[in-house]
């Protein structure tokens, strides 16, 4: 598979088979990703991976805490604007109203919804969840750095016959992942990412986003052709 069959496959898969990943397989694809684009070569990144009993230690213990506090505010910054204007607005919704057209899970099912949300917190099945992290004092930059490094990881995946879901609702539970993975207070959690074998006989997975036309966030100036 070449880059750009990679990219043109890479989804974010929600359904995922039972089946391991050797702890091999993950250091392999770290370590290749580690030559994602890093200005000055900082590598900012830290990533934790967890399978096995830590993983589902974790899941449990998430899963307590919202349980015990549904509406606790645990998240360090928000993942979209408050107000999302538009084109963004309309392209949001319309991807989560494609998903769950394939779930079958109509607007007014509001309880179907929230239960398909809250399997972000199991990985969606995944038997590997990652997270990223990077020091507090590093700034927008360093940001750029870790998405270069986490989509050089989920194109390895892609490869290797994997895939992936890049998870930003890992950051509603910030603390307690947080808590869990012995954070300290220099590190700050960004997001988790579910690796695995898909289900590709999941309804979900064949969900396809729309991409804009070229034209709509490309200015070209300068070519003779």
């Amino acid at each position: 598979m070449n880059v750009t069959d990679a990219i043109a496959s890479r989804i974010s898969t929600r359904a995922f088979l039972d089946k391991p990943v050797a702890e091999k397989t993950v250091r392999e694809i770290l370590e290749v990703a580690a030559r994602a684009p890093s200005g000055g070569n900082l590598q900012p990144w830290k990533v934790y991976a967890l399978a096995g009993a830590a993983r589902d230690d974790l899941v449990a213990r998430v899963k307590r805490a919202i349980a015990e506090n549904p509406f606790a505010k645990e998240s360090e910054f928000a993942i979209y604007p408050e107000k999302l204007w538009e084109p963004y607005r309309t392209r949001r919704f319309e991807v989560g109203e494609a998903m769950y057209q394939r779930l079958g899970i109509p607007r007014d099912d509001k309880p179907a919804r929230l239960a398909h949300l809250m399997r972000n917190f199991d990985f969606f099945g995944a038997p590997v969840g990652l997270f990223f992290t990077l020091d507090r004092r590093f700034d927008k930059g360093q940001w750029a750095h870790l998405g270069m490094f986490m989509q050089t990881i989920a194109l390895i995946v892609q490869e290797r016959g994997l895939a992936t879901c890049m998870q930003e609702a890992w950051q509603t539970r910030a603390k307690t992942v947080s808590g869990f993975l012995g954070l300290c207070e220099d590190e700050q959690l960004y997001c988790g990412m579910a690796l695995g074998y898909a289900n590709l006989d999941a309804p979900v997975n064949a969900t396809r986003s729309d991409r804009a036309d070229v034209d709509e966030f490309a200015i070209f100036k300068g070519f003779k052709e």
